[in-house]
């Protein structure tokens, strides 16, 4: 093949056409798409999806060190240490160091991108880049180098700590962010889920914490790598190799067991004070892990309850006839713990109390009653025919992908989704949220609002049960 000329601006615009030319494509197509699955002679997982339509790839790879193994003490940990590999790389052979600047010089002539991040559970490295030979030889072997390689200047980490601080500072500042912290310690108690990241946990971890963490997480065997893009088996096997080959070869011992969340045994209220033109409001417990055979039924019923927007029932009852906020909503958040299930909205302080009582007696009828025929046919329709829009770009793709891989769910999962929503009847929604939500214990948070405790028949006159035609 000629050597390519294209400039980086060339390459960034290439590959954000490509992004946009693959919503042309069919996303149900997408969806047929055999997902491939493998474990390499290291241990390391694969996942394809072949999408050759355009020369562009997205790779994800995972590992077990999301914060939910951080130290209380050093909350944060490992998403700045993922973060904190962009500082450079170290000198490897005949290949001289790279500081933060030639790093990202680097990867802006490949027109390609490599950063790290972490959620609750894992620990992620994403790479994206042309398939064109030439450049995808030189962008696998750059993320090999920043992926096992990282440089951890103290310099870079003791410049950009008080950035971090400052950051927290001015988050705290926001109504939104008190209420989101008051719920979670509540929601999670001790449990990992509910760590947070404070100036005291950032001024405990140095970058000697991150080369241990690297060293301790970042093993083959141990990874579980997603890739969607234009490559056969046999190129994207070799891909995952190098971007691989870098790591130690070690064994992966067992990891401690993460307790579970505990269940909530009560009702917990918080009412904080804050000066603010609305008050805000958080409702929820702890719900469910993803691997939880409830998880369509809940989906489903929570796209009734509060997750479908203007035709959700906590929207009618609360803004719609009442006109108490602008927007509610509800959701779940499963991992590999029981994450939160979460209303939140926003209000006039005068109206907190009244708001609050309505959520609750909505809530509470409706694990009781479960939805209508109505709003079930209406759900799934909506459900089922949006089902596309999930899948309409590689990175939408990728994220399915890497969901499939963390959480070992069947390699048909995208085949058979609108299958699994459209089967769900009205027993297994009402039955799947009276062993999900527990009404009568519930976390309560009010920020804003002189006293917004729930008392029962108390302000809101329950809602009626919707009729179906």
């Amino acid at each position: 093949m000629a050597t390519l000329s294209f400039s980086f601006l060339s390459h960034s615009c290439f590959l954000r056409r490509c992004a946009g030319l693959a919503l042309l494509f069919s996303s149900a197509a997408w969806a047929a798409l055999p997902i491939d699955h493998w474990t390499q002679a290291s241990g390391a997982q694969v996942y394809l999806v072949q999408s050759p339509a355009i020369p562009m790839l997205d790779v994800q790879i995972d590992f077990d060190a999301g914060s939910r193994r951080d130290p209380a003490a050093q909350a944060g940990l490992a998403g700045l240490m993922a973060g904190a590999t962009s500082y450079g790389v170290r000198a490897s052979g005949k290949q001289a160091a790279l500081d933060e600047n030639a790093l990202s010089d680097a990867w802006a002539d490949l027109g390609a991108s490599f950063s790290g991040s972490a959620s609750a559970d894992r620990l992620s490295f994403n790479l994206r880049s042309l398939t064109y030979p030439d450049l995808l030889a030189q962008a696998a072997e750059l993320a090999s180098r920043q992926l096992a390689e990282p440089l951890f200047p103290d310099a870079a980490w003791q410049r950009d700590r008080p950035k971090h601080i400052a950051a927290l500072k001015e988050a705290n500042t926001r109504p939104a962010t008190l209420a989101a912290r008051a719920f979670a310690q509540a929601v999670y108690g001790s449990h990992p889920y509910g760590y947070e990241t404070t100036a005291d946990t950032l001024m405990h971890i140095g970058v000697a914490d991150f080369r241990a963490l690297h060293a301790r997480a970042l093993k083959p065997c141990a990874a579980k790598l997603s890739i969607v893009g234009a490559l056969d088996r046999a190129q994207a096997d070799a891909l995952a190799t190098q971007l691989l080959s870098r790591l130690p070869s070690t064994s992966c011992a067992a990891q401690p067991a993460v307790a579970e969340v505990a269940a909530l045994t009560a009702p917990h209220q918080q009412q904080l004070a804050f000066a603010s033109a609305q008050a805000h409001v958080l409702i929820g417990q702890p719900g469910i892990r993803r691997s939880s055979p409830d998880y369509f039924a809940l989906l489903v019923g929570n796209h009734i309850l509060g997750g479908g927007g203007f035709t959700a029932r906590l929207t009618e009852e609360v803004r719609e006839k009442r006109g108490l906020t602008y927007s509610v909503y509800s959701y779940f958040m499963p991992g590999l713990h029981a994450g939160a299930f979460t209303i939140g909205l926003q209000t006039r302080p005068d109206q907190a109390a009244q708001a609050v009582q309505l959520v609750h007696q909505v809530l509470q009828q409706f694990v009781a009653q479960g939805p209508t025929e109505a709003e079930l046919q209406a759900a799934k329709d909506n459900l089922i025919g949006g089902f596309a829009l999930r899948l309409d770009s590689n990175r939408k793709l990728l994220d399915n992908v890497s969901n499939i891989a963390w959480n070992d769910l069947p390699l048909d999962y995208l085949d058979t989704w609108t299958a699994q929503v459209a089967r769900l009847t009205l027993a297994d929604v009402r039955s799947a949220f009276a062993r999900a939500v527990q009404p009568e214990r519930l976390v309560t948070v009010v920020l804003g609002a002189q006293d917004a405790t729930p008392e029962p028949a108390q302000a809101a006159a329950a809602p009626a049960k919707p009729k179906a035609p």
